[in-house]
């Protein structure tokens, strides 16, 4: 069974799902971080496929993909650095990457290749879904892979029960239409939205994303979904934390943490 399948079949709610940049901070990152954020008892892992113009992301991720791309990071490099991670890290592991450099890999390619490293499954945003439906879904299906697709707030009720109907795995819950960035708080309104994609009685499993930093929000997404995935806020702790350990910690206790400038003192981005 692929382990994204497995990992809601057992854990229905308080999931916690955690991107980072491959080749951040350092080149050789990366399966470390993997190995820490297992240890610690994260749920599931999102790798970031460093690209040159990642439009969905804010700018402590722009930031970390550059350094990334700079430290000679790459789609080959990467699978080379994952070829024996099932080895020590048995999370369900996803790719998080923009179309352009999983096309120059060549997208079959690239599905036998994360089969081949353990890979779980993949998040495309700039991938439309009727593309998906007619170009990408046999190919992925083929390798039990999961297209993991995003909506938000402005996705139309038709849309999110058709990615309903035709993806499995979970749906990606993006808490705003604008770029990744860690919030305070979720207002009223981004609560609605929960609550209104909750009552839709959906087939998949959700996480919400964008957006998670902190007790507060965590909870939020997590009382109207199955959790939740943190992404910006992790990779500002890797930049600050000179031990990986330490900024898995750091980010655990603010999930515990009412107060964000306790365990942070960092501004919203």
């Amino acid at each position: 069974m692929n382990r994204i399948t497995n990992l809601f079949n057992t854990k229905k709610n308080g999931i916690l799902s955690v991107f980072f940049t491959a080749g951040y901070p350092n080149p050789d990152d990366t399966t470390k971080i993997l190995k820490e954020l297992e240890n610690k008892g994260i749920d599931m892992v999102e790798i970031g496929i460093p690209f040159s113009d990642p439009m969905a992301d804010g700018p402590v991720i722009q930031e970390a993909s550059t350094a990334a791309l700079r430290n000679g990071m790459s789609l080959h490099v990467l699978f080379d650095q994952l070829e024996n991670i099932r080895q020590d890290v048995h999370i369900p592991v996803i790719l998080m990457g923009y179309l352009n450099p999983i096309m120059q890999y060549g997208f079959e390619a690239f599905c036998r290749k994360c089969v081949q490293t353990g890979v779980d499954g993949m998040i495309i945003p700039d991938l439309p879904f009727a593309d998906y439906m007619a170009d990408y879904k046999a190919i992925a299906d083929r390798y039990d892979l999961k297209m993991i697709m995003l909506i938000t707030p402005e996705t139309s009720e038709e849309r999110i029960r058709l990615i309903d109907e035709h993806t499995s795995g979970f749906i990606y819950m993006v808490s705003s239409a604008s770029t990744t960035g860690a919030q305070q708080n979720f207002n009223e309104q981004k609560q609605a939205y929960f609550h209104r994609i909750d009552g839709m009685s959906l087939r998949n499993p959700r996480l919400v994303g964008f957006g998670i930093s902190n007790k507060a929000t965590f909870e939020a997404a997590a009382a109207n979904s199955s959790g939740a995935i943190i992404g910006s806020k992790f990779m500002q702790l890797l930049k600050s934390e000179p031990a990986i350990d330490r900024a898995v910690d750091k980010l655990l206790d603010a999930l515990k943490n009412d107060d964000l400038s306790v365990t942070f003192g960092l501004i919203q981005k």
